[in-house]
């Protein structure tokens, strides 16, 4: 997505050999048409709750299942599972790839100016207009609905109000203003982050061992106090407990490769990790079965009800560390085939990366209303889901493409 470089410039046409790495790019527009599909998919998972007799009966899991189709499918929930355990660490990561070079040919003002822009912006007319409007069908799928205004009111009602998938963006500020702060009290932090990746081109496994073991030093202990799926929620500003912590350690971390170099370090076109994408891709199936064999066996026994026994339970703490080993995997492994396939221009890729950010904005409103009109249709849940995916793509991308025609709005998406 193209929150932290040069994806809110018209065109990537425009940008040359030099300045715009195609790997990286390209990839960032296909983890947006990812995030496109996983929401698509969710009306169709196999474990989707039914919608609550009201927006207030707890647990609330209509903000991440807003549409429940009658329709469901087992691979609809294996995909939505694959995407979880790692798309938005990698989206991270990839968003802390520029933030170092942009702040020294910036300047930390600037640069922060920059990032208000466009990510708190966008932010504040989505939580406060296009969320409501996104989220309305659900409201209609409870029987005896209430009015819109009424629906508004349990909408915004203390605890309960979502933004949707935005909540990526002002948890990405906040991430961009430590690395702002760092840069303007220890300058010279890049420098000294940047030469633990120096040799990163050659061994990538040093960065993926480190970031295995940092994560789950940040993760596993979250997950245990809070559950691993539990939300916060300050108003419009939602957050996942467990995971805010690993999401900032995969910015860091991509921080860290960003100021080494796109060209001389980890995601280096010559380097290890692209040549060897096949061994990554192994990598990434093992340790997702291994973390899904885990899960199955803390979930076919008694759930721990005290710290103790949670620590002391081989299944629990197997699943949780495994998480950390099968995330990293998987995004090793995605960003491997990038670098090693799409490190060269292919123009009919530069209108989806060009036009990611917005998709990645607009969205949602059209997946969930996709889905709702959808519901009463005849269809298997395949057939659904691959019409609320291609719809919601599609007009989200036309939408944007229009849009960035106005250019006080290309100036932020």
């Amino acid at each position: 997505m193209s929150t932290t470089a040069t994806a809110a410039r018209p065109s990537v046409q425009r940008q040359t050999p030099s300045n715009y790495n195609y790997s990286i790019g390209y990839l960032r527009a296909a983890i947006v048409a990812l995030v496109v599909a996983h929401h698509a998919a969710l009306a169709y998972h196999p474990l989707a709750a039914p919608i609550p007799a009201s927006l207030l009966t707890p647990p609330y899991t209509w903000r991440t299942f807003p549409v429940v189709d009658g329709h469901r499918a087992a691979w609809a929930g294996v995909f939505a599972t694959v995407n979880d355990i790692f798309f938005m660490a990698l989206m991270f990561f990839i968003s802390g790839l520029f933030v170092w070079k942009s702040l020294a040919r910036k300047g930390a003002s600037a640069y922060m100016r920059d990032r208000w822009l466009r990510l708190g912006l966008p932010f504040i007319p989505i939580a406060l207009i296009l969320a409501p409007l996104s989220y309305y069908p659900t409201n209609l799928q409870i029987r005896g609905h209430v009015s819109f205004g009424a629906f508004l009111i349990q909408f915004f009602a203390p605890g309960h109000w979502s933004a949707g998938p935005v909540w990526f963006l002002w948890v990405l500020l906040i991430f961009d203003w430590i690395a702002t702060v760092l840069f303007r009290r220890a300058p010279e932090w890049g420098a000294a982050v940047s030469a633990l990746t120096t040799n990163a081109n050659r061994r990538p496994a040093i960065i993926f061992y480190g970031l295995v073991v940092m994560t789950a030093i940040l993760y596993v202990p979250f997950a245990l106090v809070f559950n691993p799926y539990r939300w916060a929620a300050f108003g419009p500003f939602n957050f996942q407990l467990s995971r805010l912590l690993l999401y900032l350690a995969y910015f860091m971390a991509g921080v860290a490769v960003g100021a080494q170099g796109l060209d001389r370090g980890l995601l280096a076109t010559s380097g290890r990790l692209a040549r060897r994408w096949p061994l990554w891709i192994i990598a990434a199936v093992c340790a997702y079965l291994a973390w899904n064999y885990a899960q199955n066996q803390f979930f076919s026994r008694p759930i721990p009800h005290t710290l103790r026994e949670a620590l002391t339970s081989v299944p629990l703490m197997s699943w949780l560390l495994l998480f950390a080993v099968s995330c990293a995997a998987s995004s090793f492994a995605v960003m491997a085939v990038f670098v090693r396939f799409a490190n060269r221009q292919m123009r009919y890729f530069d209108s989806l990366a060009a036009n990611s950010y917005g998709i990645f904005l607009f969205h949602f409103i059209f997946v969930i209303w996709l889905g709702y009109f959808l519901l009463a249709a005849p269809l298997a849940a395949l057939a659904k889901f691959l019409l609320v995916f291609a719809g919601s793509l599609t007009l989200s991308w036309l939408v944007t493409a229009q849009l960035r025609r106005i250019p006080a709005i290309a100036r932020i998406i």
